[in-house]
């Protein structure tokens, strides 16, 4: 799909998005937040926050001199994003509709740069050149956190029959395993913490790495 088709399939499916994806990554998410370790008065952009399940957990150790800004293509996503940081009174947070192919944001504006089952939305093409404007953001030292599927050097029957049905069906299952770790790598990132989890025997890469200079 392209990004028009992606925005307006999001505000679709927005209202119903946490029924059916909450629970199944909740605990990735999770294990990826706490090895990204958010600290007080650090700089917080999350791309691709959807409903802004993630915004509380950046927001609360960022504290009240930090700064959490969660980016999305969908606007019906960010609705119920912004609901939940004025229901929290998460004054530090905010929400911003943008495409993450092109970050509207200056050089050096963040500390720390966070994605949850995001970069394998991007098609390959464009991977590099997210990961780059990511590292355009950074500021020297700054940390890139995700979680995402991970293609395995030998996939499974599970991981074939996913591409299979991403082949199928790109609408519904919009996302496919990438080579999470080589991909950042190859993007002058410094991989400083890396686990991997499963779902429905898919396997789900965990990383933090670290903006490094240019080889």
């Amino acid at each position: 799909m392209d990004h028009n088709q992606t925005r307006a399939n999001y505000d679709q499916l927005s209202r119903w998005y946490e029924l059916f994806s909450a629970p199944s990554e909740r605990a990735a998410r999770l294990r990826g937040l706490q090895i990204l370790n958010v600290q007080p008065g650090e700089r917080v952009l999350e791309i691709g926050c959807g409903t802004g399940v993630s915004l509380p957990a950046l927001a609360s150790p960022a504290g009240p001199t930090g700064r959490v800004v969660g980016l999305d293509l969908s606007a019906g996503m960010l609705d119920l994003a912004k609901h939940k940081l004025e229901k929290l009174a998460l004054r530090q947070a905010a929400c911003l509709q943008a495409d993450a192919v092109w970050l509207p944001f200056p050089d050096e504006s963040f500390e720390v740069v966070w994605m949850s089952f995001t970069l394998e939305l991007f098609s390959a093409p464009e991977i590099p050149g997210l990961l780059q404007e990511c590292r355009r953001a950074l500021c020297p030292g700054g940390r890139l956190g995700i979680v995402a599927l991970s293609k395995k050097e030998k996939p499974g029957w599970m991981e074939r029959a996913y591409g299979w049905a991403h082949h199928r069906w790109p609408q519904v299952i919009d996302c496919r395993p990438i080579p999470l770790e080589a991909v950042v790598k190859s993007a002058d990132f410094e991989i400083v913490h890396s686990l991997e989890m499963w779902i429905w025997s898919l396997a789900v890469g965990l990383l933090v790495a670290v903006k490094t200079s240019p080889k």
